[in-house]
């Protein structure tokens, strides 16, 4: 009988490190108590579960997640010049990190740029268009 392998509808359970390029930690677990999951519920991006497929118990390896199997591209349709007037109680700073309501709920955005009449606020991902380093360790597996 061999060993079981992480593939569709096995229950995960992991330590994991999400990494930029530069080795700028986004999300870690490896001081905490280990993420499970199962592959398919929806719970992880499919190109991060699908790095894992074939991966045992007892493996730990750095996986490169590109951009098109993490958070996406940037969508230029997210980017929108918004009336300055809008942010009168905000100290605007390039890369400031704004929420904003809409029927969904909320929704960060981001400032990239702004003059006296505009401010340009991008909704894409913040992860979107990065590639990533996902370290992982494979605690368990179970079908």
């Amino acid at each position: 009988m061999s060993q079981l392998v992480i593939g569709p509808e096995t229950k995960v359970t992991l330590h994991f490190e999400i990494r930029l390029e530069n080795g700028d930690v986004v999300d870690s677990n490896f001081d905490k108590q280990p993420a499970s999951f199962s592959i398919g519920d929806g719970s992880m991006l499919a190109g991060f579960e699908a790095a894992l497929f074939g991966l045992k118990v007892g493996e730990r390896k750095v996986l490169t997640i590109t951009p098109e199997h993490g958070f996406g591209m940037p969508n230029p349709s997210n980017l929108h010049k918004i009336e300055r007037g809008n942010f009168a109680d905000i100290d605007l700073e390039p890369g400031v990190v704004v929420s904003f309501q809409d029927p969904s709920g909320e929704l960060p955005g981001v400032i990239r740029s702004f003059d006296d009449q505009f401010v340009e606020v991008d909704f894409n991902h913040p992860l979107a268009g990065k590639h990533l380093e996902f370290e992982v360790e494979i605690i368990d597996i179970a079908a």
